[in-house]
């Protein structure tokens, strides 16, 4: 690496500091994710530096190609948990820009410098650096905030029970989550207990912990959990949902799963696939395992049942609606 390339991961490293971002932040990975968000390559000034929308994959793709800083593929995840969460929770990169709503494991997620924080940065090593650091700090927690409060506004609210809510991120799994707490469970789950929502954002958007264990199970947070957990008192059933909007259904290898990570329940376990309509289902009608059962929100009144023998019998003209 040349001179000038160090440079620039240096005073990208100064940059943070200056910004106050926390010491866990002022490291080669955040310097180079800075670099990446402002396109900032090695023959490049500040002054050049522009505002470019980037994912992390192509960050560390990029920090390759341009510093010769060659991140294994598992890292992935430490870019975007330890470096560029960060960023955006101070307001100095915004986070799906182009569309907010878009699901948080999206593969097109992509963030980008905050356009004041541009601003700012364009000044550094200049006669102007000084005074607009100082304006950009007086007001950095009053755009945080500001940003935060956009975020929260697109996210998605489930009612878990009469009165209380809870906040989910953006996107068409979300939504399907929603339908699964609000309609499935009131339909077939009459006096149900919710145990157990995930979120793409947050891995436990809502978990019982302890009536979960109470019923047997206990789970950490490398458990391969079910989209959404009920508990059914009045039959003691345990549901185990899974929602299919892009990944497959609950189909032989994860029925397994499921039934290893539930294996110590002392209440009956119910499998259950849902999808967002039966045009999706479809396209995973040879991989769903039988001895399950499957809900479709667009015919939200109806099961499919994978399970043949237990159900085998007529229908009266008034029943098959």
């Amino acid at each position: 690496m040349n001179d000038k390339q160090h440079k620039n991961i240096q005073e990208a490293l100064e940059i943070l500091a200056a910004l106050g971002l926390p010491r866990a932040q002022r490291n080669e990975r955040s310097a180079l994710c800075l670099l990446a968000l402002l396109n900032l390559t090695p023959e490049k000034t500040w002054v050049q530096a522009e505002n470019p929308l980037i994912g992390i994959t192509p960050v560390m793709d990029w920090s390759r190609d341009h510093y010769g800083k060659d991140y294994a593929p598992n890292s992935r995840e430490t870019f975007r948990r330890f470096t560029m969460h960060q960023f955006v929770a101070a307001g100095l990169a915004l986070y799906n820009p182009d569309e907010p709503t878009r699901p948080v494991n999206s593969p097109k997620a992509v963030y980008q410098i905050e356009p004041e924080a541009l601003t700012l940065l364009q000044t550094y090593g200049g006669a102007l650096w000084g005074k607009a650091l100082e304006n950009y700090l007086s007001v950095r927690e009053t755009l945080a905030a500001r940003y935060a409060r956009v975020r929260e506004h697109n996210l998605i609210p489930v009612q878990i029970m009469q009165g209380q809510e809870i906040n989910i991120s953006p996107g068409e799994h979300s939504e399907l989550i929603k339908a699964i707490v609000e309609d499935f469970a009131a339909r077939y789950v009459p006096g149900g207990v919710l145990v157990y929502v995930g979120d793409t954002g947050e891995k436990w958007g809502y978990f019982d912990k302890e009536l979960l264990f109470k019923l047997g199970v206990s789970v950490d947070s490398h458990g391969k959990m079910p989209d959404v957990v009920f508990y059914y008192p009045e039959k003691n059933w345990l549901l185990l949902v899974e929602s299919v909007t892009s990944h497959g259904p609950v189909d032989g290898k994860r029925h397994a799963e499921l039934a290893r990570l539930f294996a110590g329940a002392t209440a009956g376990l119910v499998y259950i696939t849902a999808f967002p309509s039966r045009q999706l289902m479809t396209r995973y009608l040879s991989e769903i395992a039988w001895e399950t059962e499957v809900w479709v929100a667009d015919a939200p009144s109806h099961l499919i049942h994978f399970n043949g023998e237990r159900f085998l019998g007529p229908y009266s003209e008034k029943s098959a609606g």
